[in-house]
């Protein structure tokens, strides 16, 4: 019950509580009778009656694994006669029925699941129940409007968020441009030579612009950044056996990375591997 989300309608004048939790929307047949003659006897009058017994067995066999069928069918069996009684908390406790809830306190009473919920609205009245459908399904058709409105709503807040992070890549993951500053200095490491072609940087100035951050740039690096590094790595060797100077290949590394950083970042094969 504590999970369950409490709501109301009007049929008729009588306002009816709804449980709606996991196991489905439960109508109270306690607020159902209120304006009915001789309200106070009616569930049970109805729980007496031999056809109700066996449309709850019916419900509960189709929609309960734990249903007690053994005490259902000696329920059966009594169903109709003059000296047979049957109450909701009764009925719950012999069979383990899950169609029906009985609770005390403020908001208790009986409860069924709407679909018993109907078929006693028929026996009370044919034209009540018409109207206990209709009023039911407007609040069903309300909460379905507002989650449409949500669903609406997330939707375009995550559309706004994926150009926020389509932006965020680009201005921080996609290489940039050598600077005039890094074309124009001779790397006396390799490494740093590949740290500039891919993060604009050397491993001195990352450090200095993180000092409180843990291991080296290249441990702070982006599944697609290790990819196009080792790429760079193997490039870089092939550059130097054909003679090409630091700054050439300074040039070309960037390039390179710029345009395998962009198609890895479009790339849905390794958004799945990460």
């Amino acid at each position: 019950m504590s999970k369950a989300k409490r709501s109301s309608i009007e049929v008729q004048g009588t306002a009816i509580g709804i449980l709606s939790q996991p196991g489905g929307d439960y109508i109270s047949l306690t607020d159902m009778v209120r304006n009915f003659d001789g309200a106070g006897a009616l569930i049970e009058q109805w729980l007496k009656n031999k056809d109700t017994v066996l449309f709850l067995g019916v419900w509960e066999r189709i929609n309960n694994p734990s249903f007690n069928s053994l005490e259902f069918e000696g329920i059966k069996n009594e169903a109709g006669r003059n000296s047979f009684f049957l109450s909701a908390k009764k009925w719950i406790d012999l069979t383990g029925a899950k169609g029906l809830i009985a609770s005390a306190g403020r908001y208790g009473g009986t409860f069924a699941h709407k679909d018993i919920a109907f078929e006693f609205g028929s026996w009370l009245s044919p034209e009540f129940k018409l109207y206990l459908i209709k009023e039911f399904q407007r609040l069903k058709d309300e909460e379905n409007d507002r989650l449409k409105l949500g669903w609406n709503l997330q939707r375009t807040l995550a559309k706004i968020n994926y150009r926020i992070h389509t932006d965020a890549i680009r201005d921080t993951l996609i290489p940039p441009t050598l600077s005039k500053k890094h074309a124009a200095v001779t790397y006396a490491n390799e490494a740093d030579l590949l740290n500039v072609a891919l993060f604009g940087k050397t491993a001195k100035e990352w450090r200095d612009a993180n000092r409180d951050a843990e291991g080296n740039i290249r441990d702070h690096s982006s599944l697609e950044q290790l990819v196009v590094l080792t790429n760079l790595e193997s490039l870089n060797s092939v550059l130097i056996r054909q003679g090409l100077s630091q700054p050439d290949r300074l040039r070309s590394l960037n390039e390179i990375a710029i345009s395998q950083m962009s198609t890895l970042l479009a790339s849905n094969t390794v958004k799945r591997l990460k």
